[in-house]
């Protein structure tokens, strides 16, 4: 059994309030923390009994009934101290002895409630960074292809990785932009740090900024809590702008200071923030006619523009193909169940035949597209000219048919229909095909009087 001397020490040294009483109410016992909170005394305190100062506070409530009383909020008898309290009665053998309180000042638990708040905001946005943070899905061995010109952009793309050097890569749509940014990031000193990707043209001007450099809550309406940006997201890692060319110009200033400065601030906040990202961009646009037309900042193509990389469409890359088709035989073989084996030569003509508009990610929509109601194991050319018959170089034919432009484009277009489809989706697919806006198409199925549903 502890000695008095020791209960009595402990009972000084807790930091919450404590007061006692005996079965008549009489205060026996105040500790320092109480005098501390309240401002009374201990010799005025325990010359008082609590059914005369106190008569409703927990205290005299839990001598009075004899039950436990938790969390009662009210003020301390003699004091304007507002405060949270818990009390017991004290039973032995079945005899209440008195009573025990332990009660906080109301201002204690705010602050505890707030850093309790701050603390769970931290948490939140820890978790929040750790949920968007992506690694580097692709090495330079993803990169399918031999062709000297490809040879030359993983070249330049491998040498740029060892440095931290901002690299824009140029190129069609589907030429394998972002591959190369994953590559050129898994090759790097910062390969163990975050990847994050952006597609500048995916999202509306109004929220880019946002996205870019996070906010702060109260910045906007509908801004209620803070957020964190792709900045802040890769710092100490690589940070991929894709379609950087369709950035409008007041963003491309502040992307220019970050790009200088090495800092950002949150929109709505006034606090500067040091930032360590290494910059990968890419677009299909011309920058340099962009530049000259006024659309695009000059001092940020040259701020971009360190080392330059153009990736060569499939069209002038067309020794490729036999590794890529048979890569993406394999890979989709996988994906769908399939057995298939290869192509015949008369359809690997066809393939380098075509233009590819598209490039790699049309190749393998094309493919899959066919694999998907492929039964047999080799790819023909007759599975191919529903997919690119509009593309297909015709039979030599000294007899051809002499058409109206317009009768033609219509059969084109009533064509690419039926191999897409007329619902939206592939409406938007026959748009791609015959490289035309999709209002262009819904505008000339109205001039044609093209039956289709949905139009």
């Amino acid at each position: 059994m502890l000695p008095l001397i020791m209960i009595s020490a402990i009972l000084d040294s807790v930091q919450e309030a404590i007061e006692v009483t005996d079965p008549q109410g009489n205060i026996i016992y105040v500790n320092p923390a109480f005098c501390r909170i309240t401002g009374i005394p201990f010799e005025v305190r325990t010359k008082e009994n609590i059914y005369n100062i106190s008569p409703d506070g927990a205290l005299a409530l839990a001598l009075r009934t004899g039950k436990p009383v938790s969390g009662y909020r009210t003020k301390v008898g003699g004091s304007n101290a507002e405060v949270i309290s818990n009390a017991v009665p004290i039973i032995v053998n079945q005899e209440t002895l008195g009573a025990v309180v332990i009660f906080q000042h109301i201002t204690d638990i705010i602050k505890l409630t707030d850093e309790l708040k701050r603390s769970t905001s931290i948490i939140r946005d820890l978790s929040t960074k750790f949920g968007q943070v992506t690694e580097s899905k692709y090495t330079f061995n993803h990169v399918i292809g031999s062709s000297p010109a490809l040879k030359d952009c993983i070249k330049i793309a491998t040498m740029a990785a060892k440095s931290c050097s901002t690299v824009l890569l140029l190129g069609e749509s589907g030429t394998g932009k972002e591959l190369f940014a994953h590559a050129i990031h898994h090759a790097s000193p910062r390969r163990e740090k975050p990847f994050i990707a952006i597609n500048c043209a995916a999202i509306p001007d109004a929220l880019l900024e946002s996205e870019l450099f996070g906010y702060v809550r109260g910045a906007f309406t509908g801004a209620m809590k803070d957020k964190i940006g792709k900045f802040e997201l890769a710092h100490s890692g690589t940070l991929f702008l894709d379609e950087i060319g369709d950035m409008n110009l007041l963003l491309q200033a502040k992307l220019l200071r970050v790009l200088q400065e090495r800092e950002f601030e949150r929109v709505g906040d006034t606090r500067t923030n040091p930032i360590d990202v290494r910059i990968i961009a890419a677009t299909n646009r011309n920058l340099k006619h962009l530049v000259r037309e006024g659309k695009f900042r000059e001092d940020l193509y040259y701020r971009l523009n360190v080392v330059e990389i153009v990736l060569p469409p499939l069209r002038e890359r067309t020794s490729d193909l036999v590794e890529l088709t048979n890569y993406l035989i394999t890979k989709l073989n996988r994906k769908l169940g399939k057995k298939v084996t290869g192509l015949t030569k008369e359809s690997l003509n066809a393939l380098r035949s075509y233009n590819w508009p598209g490039n790699i990610r049309e190749l393998e929509n094309v493919m899959e597209r066919i694999m998907v109601s492929l039964e047999a194991q080799e790819l023909t050319y007759k599975d191919l000219v529903p997919h690119l018959g509009i593309c297909l170089p015709v039979q030599d034919s000294n007899r051809g048919e002499i058409m109206a432009l317009d009768h033609l484009e219509k059969q084109m277009i009533e064509r690419t229909l039926k191999i897409c489809g007329h619902t939206v989706a592939g409406k938007k697919q026959a748009a791609f095909l015959l490289n035309i806006s999709l209002a262009t198409l819904y505008n000339k199925i109205k001039k044609y009087h093209i039956l289709t549903s949905n139009n």
